[in-house]
């Protein structure tokens, strides 16, 4: 076997994780048993996303097989799962990790089976695609599907790009490199790839049930994971909602002249009606030319706004790195 060939056997395992401790010593060895029985070696980088709970010390006595090191990345203050992937991706790039990195949730949500099938389809496109898990069904309550249904409608419509993805991925060497420098990175992972126009690929998985505790994503964690989506297409929805006042503003226009023609060149006009009628569409017009001067404010004013780089950034929250797992650092 070429050296190569031995460095494509192995990858980094990213997890962000914030109290999810127990449930973070059920999947370790569930994923050990996967790679192994696929050939795999794996280093686990699990970002604790400043847990109010300790990490264990720990029942990863056990050895394992595929996985060579566990080690814990501390961020001083709780920033957000999406966060904790973008300080952890711009961590393994700063450190010059050159293998793949497979980002996942601890908490049994993202199947562990599912981890050779993201490396295999990343070897079928030779490590030029970002590859996500494309969910073909949920274990949520009806009411949360529901909502999230109407999430991705909302979505769709706004910024023309579909929701079909989650955290599940796995990332070639060659695309972390760009990735870490789209300041999109910082509010939402998937939506950084699809706004940085990085090529990606998706094969199909079931999202499976947390191994233990009950799901934090509910109706206000919902609502704000999607805003943060949403803000990353900020410009292409501002753009949008542009246009959509721009043609009522030339409705409204011509419903103006309408009214003041059959007001002026016409009997049919009923005394009083014209005015009311025209105060009505005068207004309706000040306020969309108020909407679009704004609009148009906010998406230049966006253009020249300090953003933030994970890859330069990301070291003012992270605190230390400590093994807890596999030879000393």
């Amino acid at each position: 076997m070429t050296g190569e060939e031995t460095r494509d056997e192995r990858l980094v395992i990213l997890m962000p994780v914030y109290n999810d401790w127990k449930a973070l010593d059920l999947i370790l060895p569930m994923l050990d048993r996967e790679l192994t029985a696929n050939g795999l070696r794996a280093d686990i980088l699990i970002v604790d996303d400043a847990s109010t709970q300790s990490s264990p010390l720990i029942s990863w006595q056990v050895s394992f097989h595929a996985i060579e090191a566990v080690d814990i990345l501390s961020v001083r203050r709780n920033v957000g799962h999406q966060r904790a992937i973008a300080v952890g991706l711009s961590y393994l790039e700063a450190n010059q990790i050159c293998l793949p990195v497979v980002v996942m949730d601890c908490d049994g949500e993202d199947d562990p089976r599912d981890v050779p099938r993201l490396v295999q389809e990343c070897r079928a496109h030779r490590g030029q695609k970002i590859i996500f898990a494309a969910r073909t069904r949920r274990s949520e309550s009806m009411s949360f599907k529901v909502f999230y249904h109407l999430y991705r409608l909302v979505h769709f419509i706004l910024t023309g790009v579909p929701v079909r993805v989650g955290n599940f991925s796995i990332v070639p060497m060659a695309a972390l490199n760009r990735l870490v420098a789209v300041s999109e990175l910082w509010n939402h992972y998937a939506a950084a790839v699809h706004k940085a126009r990085l090529p990606l690929a998706l094969i199909p998985a079931q999202r499976g049930c947390r191994l233990e505790g009950s799901s934090r994503m509910n109706l206000v964690a919902l609502v704000v994971h999607g805003l943060s989506a949403m803000a990353v297409f900020g410009d292409r929805i501002g753009v949008r909602l542009l246009i959509v006042v721009s043609v009522a503003m030339g409705l409204a226009s011509g419903a103006l002249v309408t009214v003041i023609g059959i007001r002026l060149l016409t009997t049919l006009a009923v005394p009083g009606w014209a005015t009311y009628v025209t105060g009505i569409l005068l207004l309706m017009l000040i306020q969309m030319l108020i909407v679009v001067l704004v609009f148009a404010f906010v998406i230049l004013a966006g253009r020249d706004t300090f953003s933030i780089i994970p890859s330069r950034d990301f070291v003012h929250i992270t605190g230390g790195i400590r093994r807890m797992y596999g030879h000393s650092r």
